[in-house]
């Protein structure tokens, strides 16, 4: 249980000190989705 937590609080860490990098990577799957969705019309 002990090391679930530590695990957690790392992990939420890691999300706090890159939320904004993966928000970068979550931008550009989404602008390529939709550019393979556009140009398959």
């Amino acid at each position: 249980m002990q090391t679930l937590e530590n695990g957690y609080r790392g992990l939420s860490l890691l999300l706090l000190l890159n939320w904004d990098r993966i928000l970068v990577l979550l931008a550009i799957a989404i602008a390529l989705g939709l550019n393979a969705f556009l140009t398959g019309i």
